[in-house]
């Protein structure tokens, strides 16, 4: 950037975006936007992290003699979030390179599911079925880290040695006109949000970690990270079968282990008590929560509306929390002079609405995966003890 026009990649970086949406350019009023600890620790962390090797490389940009304007901090994050959210892994340079037209391609989340996945579907369906039958049908211990390892397949492009080129590789036919999407990993939406600016409506790498008390992680050798809920609703493999194993006395852990591993209910009765405190763990964390599910469904519709920080807005069916946070956001907006001259939409202002409406769907998304594993624990309650009136 610093050459200008007599670069030869000139025509390239000046089409780059004028800004980007990774969380570590959220201000202190979208990152509390998005509600949850571990989200808002992510935000700190990665804010933390920009500013600190912003810090440490002032004095080599002095040295390379760059504009003053390309030293700023406001810089620093733009040229970052490029290298962040465009670059392609090559195998002798972590930070990655640029590939001019192979970084136009959209993300498409990875759709392959590994046996392990398959596993907890097939455990989920079986938990339909009589204790007997799921006991006779369930019979394999999975090693999870193994399983784990096969992500790399997931994504799209590599560089070819051989022929010193970036290669795409299409998993699908395409028809004419069909948009080409690129798989470059497994990532969550929190993930997405952190290191590309934007998140999926539909993502099925999507989880949420829900509370879990030290006994729960101490009763069971499965790693903290395997213990969530999919964005599906349901409860991981892995999650599934500690708190089987956990909500077993202690003296009698031992002796049905091998069964809770191997994805096994362990009783009726067991299975009873593991939903329900599945399904009263998501209600308290929602709960604890600002908002509910449906308060930000509403709340989103009115932030698109929002074209003018002065005009009075229609707060129909909108809760006074979310009017407060929309009274919060006009006042951060003026506070920073975001505004022209006729207090219509600037462009620092249309870049603030976007980050908190992306802060708003994250945190929609993660309501609706404990909202629908409520549903999901409910159900299977319901068809349990079902099964315990006709035994």
């Amino acid at each position: 950037m610093g050459k200008g026009k007599t670069s030869w990649w000139h025509p390239y970086l000046v089409n780059l975006p004028r800004s980007y949406d990774i969380i570590a350019t959220f201000g202190e009023f979208e990152k509390q936007a998005l509600q949850v600890d571990d989200a808002i620790w992510a935000a700190d962390k990665a804010i933390s992290k920009a500013q600190f090797e912003w810090k440490e490389t002032n004095a080599l940009m002095e040295q390379l003699k760059l504009k003053p304007q390309l030293r700023t901090f406001k810089a620093w994050l733009w040229a970052s979030a490029t290298v962040s959210s465009r670059t392609m892994h090559i195998p002798w340079d972590g930070a990655g390179c640029l590939c001019p037209v192979g970084d136009l391609f959209n993300y498409s989340a990875p759709v392959e599911e590994s046996d392990f996945e398959n596993m907890e579907h097939r455990t989920h369906d079986l938990a339909l079925q009589d204790i007997s039958t799921v006991n006779e049908e369930t019979s394999c211990i999975l090693d999870m880290e193994q399983l784990d390892s096969d992500s790399g397949r997931l994504t799209d492009g590599r560089f070819e040695n051989d022929v010193g080129a970036y290669y795409f590789y299409a998993k699908k036919s395409y028809r004419k006109g069909e948009q080409v999407l690129l798989s470059y990993g497994t990532y969550t939406n929190l993930e997405l949000l952190e290191h590309y600016g934007f998140l999926l409506n539909e993502n099925p790498n999507d989880k949420v970690f829900i509370p879990l008390e030290p006994e729960i992680y101490s009763s069971c050798s499965w790693p903290k990270e395997s213990l969530y809920i999919h964005q599906s609703g349901k409860p991981s493999f892995a999650l599934l079968s500690a708190l089987r194993l956990w909500a077993t006395p202690a003296n009698r852990r031992r002796s049905v282990g091998h069964l809770a591993y191997s994805g096994l209910q362990l009783s009726v009765e067991n299975e009873v008590f593991v939903m329900r405190w599945i399904s009263n763990k998501c209600n308290s964390t929602m709960k604890s929560l600002p908002t509910t599910f449906e308060e930000d469904s509403l709340l989103l519709s009115v932030i698109d509306k929002i074209q003018n920080v002065n005009a009075p807005l229609e707060f129909a069916n909108v809760s006074s929390v979310s009017t407060d946070e929309i009274c919060t956001f006009r006042a951060n907006v003026l506070k920073k002079g975001e505004t022209d001259s006729k207090t219509l939409v600037s462009g620092k202002m249309q870049r603030s609405r976007e980050r908190w409406k992306l802060a708003v769907e994250w945190r929609l998304g993660y309501k609706k995966i404990l909202v629908d594993c409520i549903s999901f624990c409910d159900e299977m309650i319901r068809v349990l003890c079902s099964q315990i009136s006709h035994s």
